[in-house]
């Protein structure tokens, strides 16, 4: 039987779908392209915000119209998320809950014995998906920060940390298959290692059972890279980067969630530290690493946020000098206490606001970009991309800029896949590409 999956959200749910895969691969069924027809559509679902929600309700939807005989499962956020607020949908035939998850397999199977759904025509066989470069390794689960704009602490659940051992045997088999980097991911990667819940624990801890898992991972053979997810800035100290600068596989690529510059608004919030905090924490970075990457997410229209809370989140922008600018517009989320603050902001606002700061972060990241022009750059590459009407060999160096190379002018460019190369850069391809020829 064919089953076909589909990711929304984050790379946890990457990772999580990753997983169902093999393990229905294991169990016999064969995996095609969510765009095929198959017998089974599982959509492994996000519910961040009320757009990741109707875009789940939308694939889930999909999946009906292209085979209404086949078995519809929705899995993940969305699932947790509506079932808090009793909603359902006639499209679906089988909800997964995040902690069901493990036991998917057996859950569909139970389904499909019960309701056949196989076409009788002959569907040609889609073409094994590329081998990726990248493997994303969850190490954790479980939120107990309670941010309160976030659903998801009340929808994955307390933190639950994987064993060292566990996880170092899974990124030597990564490394066995060919994989060069790993991306450390969880839903709080800075909480591993602080079962049971306590939310304040991993800053007393100083963030030393996660260099403990990453002196692991940095010890495989094979593996070249490591880099991490989204980290919780209160983590960040003297003690913790020095051991971090001390890994050589550790890639100098660090996403701080920010949210605001603005602390009045950090405070409403729930986050924990304020904007100066979290510019000593960009300072230690930079103490330790040559220009690091450092990224950030920041919402706009939070409740109450009046123009001159968003013009500081805007000059904090500015100070930190980030390497890049995830903007999202607040959207209300049902259940969480941002949602029945007073002061909501109306739409117009939310977007005004937002593409004020999307143009400071195409800014921000334009100038970080100019660092490293006429330098030499590490690049593990990943793929043959189409660039107006050319071929490019593309990837990515450890700072996780974008950059690419004519393929034209390399001999079985296609071979240099998955290879680390030093390409010289020259300049700019795109607004978000680096161009260069490898040396």
């Amino acid at each position: 039987m064919k089953v076909a999956f589909l990711t929304l959200g984050c790379k946890v749910n990457s990772y999580e779908t990753s997983k169902m895969k093999t393990a229905f691969e294991d169990a016999g069924y064969t995996v095609t392209s969510f765009e095929d027809y198959a017998d089974i559509y599982i959509v492994n679902t996000c519910t961040v915000t009320n757009i990741a929600d109707r875009k789940s309700r939308k694939m889930l939807h999909k999946a009906r119209r292209m085979n209404p005989e086949a078995v519809v499962v929705a899995a993940g956020c969305y699932v947790d998320s509506a079932a808090r607020r009793g909603e359902t949908d006639d499209s679906v035939d089988i909800f997964i809950s995040n902690k069901d998850k493990p036991d998917i397999i057996g859950i569909v199977s139970n389904a499909v014995k019960n309701r056949i759904a196989v076409s009788e025509e002959k569907i040609c066989q889609t073409e094994k998906q590329q081998e990726h470069t990248r493997a994303y390794v969850k190490v954790q689960d479980g939120c107990s920060q309670y941010c309160t704009y976030c659903i998801i602490p009340y929808v994955r659940g307390k933190v639950r940390s994987r064993d060292i051992g566990e996880v170092e045997a899974e990124v030597k088999e990564l490394a066995q298959k060919g994989y060069k980097e790993v991306v450390i991911t969880g839903i709080h990667v800075s909480s591993y290692g602080t079962d049971p819940d306590d939310a304040k624990s991993f800053t007393r801890l100083g963030g030393r059972p996660l260099v403990k898992l990453l002196n692991a991972v940095n010890s495989v053979a094979g593996i070249e890279r490591i880099r991490l997810g989204s980290l919780e800035p209160r983590i960040i100290t003297e003690g913790f980067v020095k051991e971090l600068a001390a890994m050589p596989k550790l890639c100098p690529h660090f996403h701080l969630s920010l949210q605001s510059g603005c602390d009045t608004v950090l405070k409403r919030m729930n986050r924990h530290y304020t904007a100066r905090e979290y510019l000593r924490c960009v300072e230690i970075l930079r103490k330790y690493f040559d220009q690091p990457a450092i990224t950030t997410d920041i919402i706009t229209g939070f409740p109450q946020e009046t123009e001159e809370e968003f013009k500081e989140t805007c000059q904090f922008a500015y100070k930190a000098g980030f390497a890049q600018i995830h903007v999202f517009k607040y959207s209300r989320r049902h259940g969480t206490i941002a949602d029945k603050m007073d002061g909501q902001l109306e739409e117009q606002v939310k977007a005004d606001r937002s593409q004020r700061l999307i143009s400071i972060g195409k800014e921000l990241e334009t100038a970080y970009q100019k660092h490293f022009l006429k330098k030499y750059e590490k690049v593990l590459f990943e793929e043959i991309t189409e660039i107006d009407n050319r071929k490019y060999l593309a990837g990515y160096n450890e700072r996780y800029i974008r950059i690419a190379v004519p393929a034209d002018k390399i001999n079985n460019a296609d071979s240099l896949c998955n290879t680390i190369k030093k390409v010289c850069i020259s300049g700019n391809l795109t607004d978000e590409i680096l161009i260069g020829e490898i040396l």
